[in-house]
């Protein structure tokens, strides 16, 4: 660790950036209801898309992309390593799947992954964007296109991004445990599409 003040004061920061749920402000401006009460419970795009339409869900989506980028780029002005700019992510991702200022419930994480991922590895996460359209455009179910974007990252990332092909397993990871409803739902045949 080369810089830990710059880390400790980065990921504090990427923390509570993640915090800020777009979701819940999108809500309020268009008068939608709850997004954690309604449609899926998830205060995520794909459920604002399902409650107010496709203008919601792409302000809910900059947000919450937004935020990871962000993060990573505080990260870069403070003069942090590209290691330290993954954990930097990390730690906005988990600030919006576990969020301090709406008590520690948010959503799956993906939009801020993506966000992050073309701050830190633009080729990588280009790549598994598209491949997360081409199975939504396939199936029309987004939990599966962003679930097979999750098992693809490791692969795509040791192709094109190798130096970070352990932050691409661990978000990964995150993104996997944080659908597992969603594979519950895919198995039985009763995962909802858009």
């Amino acid at each position: 660790m080369e810089h830990p003040f710059q880390l400790l004061m980065a990921t504090s920061i990427a923390y509570l950036l993640g915090s800020i749920m777009g979701a819940y402000w999108v809500c309020r401006y268009f008068q939608l209801p709850d997004p954690t009460e309604a449609g899926s419970g998830n205060p995520g795009a794909t459920n604002i898309y399902r409650l107010g339409g496709p203008i919601p869900a792409t302000l809910t989506l900059f947000w919450d992309a937004a935020k990871g980028a962000a993060a990573v780029c505080i990260a870069a002005m403070l003069g942090l390593s590209p290691y330290e700019q993954g954990v930097t992510a990390v730690a906005a991702i988990v600030g919006h799947m576990l969020p301090a200022f709406h008590h520690f419930k948010g959503g799956k994480g993906v939009a801020t992954v993506l966000g992050a991922g073309l701050a830190l590895a633009w080729q990588t996460t280009l790549a598994l964007t598209l491949v997360w359209a081409a199975v939504v455009y396939w199936k029309r179910i987004s939990s599966l296109a962003s679930l097979t974007a999750a098992v693809m990252a490791p692969w795509v990332a040791w192709r094109l991004n190798p130096e970070h092909l352990a932050l691409f397993l661990i978000l990964a990871l995150f993104i996997l445990i944080r659908h597992r409803e969603n594979i519950i739902n895919l198995a039985k045949g009763k995962e909802r599409s858009l």
